[in-house]
């Protein structure tokens, strides 16, 4: 038979102290019970483990020996206990973190760099996904936490990182493009480069109410899967579109930003309610942190 874990630890504090008394004391135990219980991990062992006589308490040879391996198990099962502990608190154990191409440039960096700083055991893979791809795969578990616009779905937990500015993008060489500020109304005449509805649905919808309430129906010229593709267009003069201030970091030239009085976008983290994996907590905490510290908009 194999002998409990309290029996081994009732047999190393009897080995240390040299003496049942003290071992007892120590164990907040009666010496009575400690003696029977020793007597119990010698019968499961078929063992003598002690030499007890009038001069004390001595481990016997076989005990001796027994004593490291008795150790051994002893610090095995504190180091399991232990961490089990850290995976429950999130601090090692892996976490598969989704992203918008839009969040990634000044968003991902700091936050999984200080997650990797701050826990090293806890290894976080990346994967760029489109947000209907990102939804789906935090519904099915297949994404553990994700950055993103507001998914705008109702089975869905979110977490607001930060807001920021939505601005207006045109070629440089419109003549608005010098302005310090827009209404979305000003744009109302222009040719316009817009997502596919498609890409999401409940974000078009959003973006139909905000034009209904300027008072017009773009005129969509052209679509593109991807803001890079966005950028892209409005760069070649095709037509304006409207995104937020961070995602001039994903093109530099050729197009120019101009904020859109009163338009803010939030970013967030998002994960499923159904997912129980402890890291989601461990790296909303350090992004939380970090959003209420550093401009993440420009720690990238």
């Amino acid at each position: 038979m194999t002998p409990e874990l309290r029996h081994l630890r009732y047999f190393v504090a009897v080995a240390d102290e040299t003496s049942f008394t003290r071992a007892a004391a120590g164990l907040h135990i009666a010496q009575q019970s400690l003696s029977q219980q020793i007597t119990v991990l010698e019968r499961t062992l078929g063992a003598r483990l002690f030499d007890r006589d009038a001069r004390g308490t001595r481990l016997t040879a076989v005990g001796a020996l027994f004593l490291p391996e008795a150790r051994a198990v002893l610090a095995r099962a504190d180091e399991a206990v232990a961490t089990l502990g850290r995976a429950v608190r999130g601090e090692i154990g892996t976490a598969r973190l989704a992203f918008l191409t839009t969040t990634a440039n000044y968003l991902l960096p700091p936050i999984v760099r200080a997650v990797r700083e701050r826990f090293p055991g806890l290894t976080v893979t990346t994967t760029e996904a489109p947000i209907a791809e990102l939804v789906d795969g935090l519904r099915h578990h297949r994404f553990d936490l994700a950055f993103t616009r507001p998914p705008l779905v109702d089975d869905l937990t979110t977490r607001t990182l930060l807001t920021e500015e939505v601005c207006a993008v045109l070629p440089t060489d419109h003549p608005l493009a010098g302005r310090p500020a827009l209404k979305l109304a000003d744009l109302a005449a222009e040719p316009w480069v817009l997502t596919p509805r498609t890409s999401w649905e409940p974000w078009h919808r959003t973006y139909d109410d905000d034009f209904a309430t300027a008072g017009f129906t773009p005129h969509v010229v052209q679509r593109a899967d991807t803001v890079q593709g966005l950028l892209g267009l409005v760069a070649a003069g095709v037509g304006v579109t409207r995104l937020t201030r961070s995602s001039h970091s994903l093109r530099r030239t050729g197009v120019a930003f101009v904020p859109l009085d009163g338009d803010l976008a939030r970013t967030e983290l998002v994960w499923s309610p159904t997912n129980d994996n402890p890291a989601i907590r461990t790296i909303t905490d350090v992004a939380v942190e970090l959003a209420a510290t550093t401009d993440l908009t420009e720690a990238g």
